[in-house]
């Protein structure tokens, strides 16, 4: 059970990335990450984010959802829901360099990134009723 958590949910503007990333900096702030821990953290966050702005709406504006747990032993769950188009083919969007996007703006490289910097990356997704991204990193013990 988590000892700690919040949700939000905001338009997917994008202004809101940057909204997101503070969001779930300050809510892990108590928590003392180091700076690396918190700074990849709001790097896979700001990437989860933006492939909703960018992927699941399309031409349009919807919800994107922010949740925040922290369970026992420093471990921090955060997943990025959405309701959009969703993901037809999950494991071949998660291939480096492969984007549904225009190649010359977008890189393909979103969940390597997301990747890399946590210690684990799970996405579901339905066609047609959206997708969602659980990034997990367990925080480093800080000595006082």
């Amino acid at each position: 059970k988590a000892e700690n958590s919040a949700k939000i949910q905001f338009d997917s503007l994008s202004a809101n990335e940057a909204f997101a990333r503070g969001a779930a900096a300050a809510f892990l702030a108590r928590y003392d990450p180091t700076v690396p821990q918190l700074a990849d953290i709001k790097t896979a966050v700001s990437e989860a984010v933006t492939n909703c702005i960018v992927h699941a709406y399309p031409d349009a504006i919807g919800p994107v959802t922010l949740s925040i747990a922290v369970y026992p032993e420093r471990l921090v769950k955060i997943t990025v829901t959405d309701k959009g188009i969703g993901i037809p083919d999950v494991e071949k969007a998660m291939e480096p360099l492969f984007t549904t996007g225009n190649p010359e703006e977008r890189s393909g490289l979103g969940f390597a990134v997301m990747q890399s910097f946590m210690d684990k990356v799970k996405v579901s997704s339905q066609p047609g009723k959206g997708t969602r991204v659980v990034l997990t990193k367990r925080l480093d013990e800080r000595s006082t």
